[in-house]
């Protein structure tokens, strides 16, 4: 059960307020920096400033605008992407699923949707399929007929996936017959968009080995704003939603026939 507000938790002494966010951490494994903020009655910047003298301990990670105690660095945040929007995630995965017929070899990066669609297809046989990371590596290993392929390398643990030289290189030997990829923001203008430098640029790495592209991303992409261009339009040919995206997204997709395939087109 969570803890009540704090009463004066503004007045708190910085060094109270430390030892109150570390018996946080041990109640809830993750905190946004703006969760805090409020609890504290304080502003972002001084919970950041917080994280980071609590990074330097060693005890805690900071991580995906928030915090996350080290001895759960390793599930929680990917665990908590995980779950959000995960109905939405989940008819993506099943719509995507239905592009993929056996004999095929897939590349899926290390998005939540990507892990969703690694579950939907399960059951299918024959399938070879390569990673980057270790989550959807854990939900592929023993399918029945289904050959694993996971690329090495230094683990990034917010995202416990692999992004560096070594996952590039080992990624780049393949030509899959579908490159699947999350995607963080989708805009009309400028493309396919990410948010972590890291991971945008193993995802560009893939591009050019590609044969068909495909990307999952949720209706809440479209009205984010990435800052890191992944791809455009004429590199991805095919866009798994759950809900239509606006007129003139559709129009981008048409003109460089990016094929739409909605989950739920109510």
């Amino acid at each position: 059960m969570s803890r009540p507000a704090l009463k004066d938790s503004k007045h708190l002494s910085p060094g109270a307020r430390l030892a109150e966010i570390l018996q946080l951490l041990e109640e809830k494994v993750f905190w946004t920096v703006s969760e805090l903020a409020e609890r504290f009655e304080v502003s972002e910047e001084t919970i950041r400033r917080d994280a980071r003298q609590l990074e330097r301990s060693g005890v805690v990670q900071k991580v995906h605008g928030g915090l996350s105690s080290t001895n759960n660095l390793i599930e929680a945040p990917y665990r908590i992407r995980l779950r959000e929007n995960a109905e939405a995630k989940q008819k993506i995965a099943q719509k995507a699923a239905s592009l993929v017929t056996e004999g095929m070899t897939l590349l899926l990066d290390s998005g939540t949707t990507c892990h969703w669609l690694a579950r939907a297809l399960a059951s299918v046989r024959n399938l070879t399929i390569v990673t980057n990371s270790v989550e959807i590596a854990h939900e592929v290993l023993g399918n029945p007929g289904q050959r694993l392929l996971l690329a090495g390398g230094q683990v990034n643990p917010v995202h416990n996936a692999a992004f560096g030289p070594e996952a590039k290189s080992f990624c780049r030997r393949f030509a899959p017959d579908l490159t699947v990829l999350s995607m963080g923001a989708v805009d009309a203008d400028r493309g396919f968009l990410d948010f972590d430098a890291d991971e945008a640029s193993f995802k560009q790495s893939l591009l050019e080995q590609a044969r068909r592209i495909v990307v999952l991303a949720d209706h809440t992409k479209f009205a984010k704003s990435g800052f890191i261009q992944v791809a455009s339009f004429r590199d991805v040919q095919d866009l798994v939603t759950d809900l239509p995206p606006s007129s003139a997204l559709s129009r981008v997709a048409a003109q460089w026939d990016t094929r739409l395939h909605v989950a739920d087109p109510t």
